[in-house]
């Protein structure tokens, strides 16, 4: 079951699809809903339906001309060089699915750090 649908990709992408990328991206916002319910399956359906698009767009891209990868952070381009340069967020690459720092926050599983020692359980407690 899938959270957003093809419409709602389109309406934020600034170009129309195929009928062949259609399918891919029904496909992709099937996945997406499950990666989504691994985090939080409790999260609002207005949030898993943003978290989705936001998912699906970075994976199909978004279809400006600019030549920047979608969920691209930071980036260089040369221009004698040839060459150029980029950092995805999040830990994903183009074309894949998964959810970034922003779609954590929006789930609320943003990083949390934290630690626990069983040790400390072990070791009996001194009053004085």
């Amino acid at each position: 079951m899938a959270y957003a649908t093809v419409a709602d990709i389109q309406a934020r992408i600034s170009r129309s699809m195929s009928s062949q990328e259609e399918s891919v991206c029904s496909t992709l916002l099937e996945d997406a809903a499950v990666l989504i319910d691994a985090y939080n399956s409790a999260a609002g359906s207005d949030v898993k339906a943003v978290v989705s698009c936001r998912m699906v767009i970075r994976a199909l891209g978004d279809g400006s001309s600019d030549g920047i990868p979608y969920g691209a952070t930071q980036g260089s381009m040369s221009a004698l060089g040839y060459s150029q340069s980029w950092t995805i967020g999040g830990g994903g690459g183009t074309g894949e699915l998964y959810i970034g720092k922003t779609e954590k926050k929006l789930l609320g599983v943003s990083n949390r750090i934290g630690s626990y020692s069983p040790v400390e359980e072990l070791v009996p407690e001194v009053t004085v």
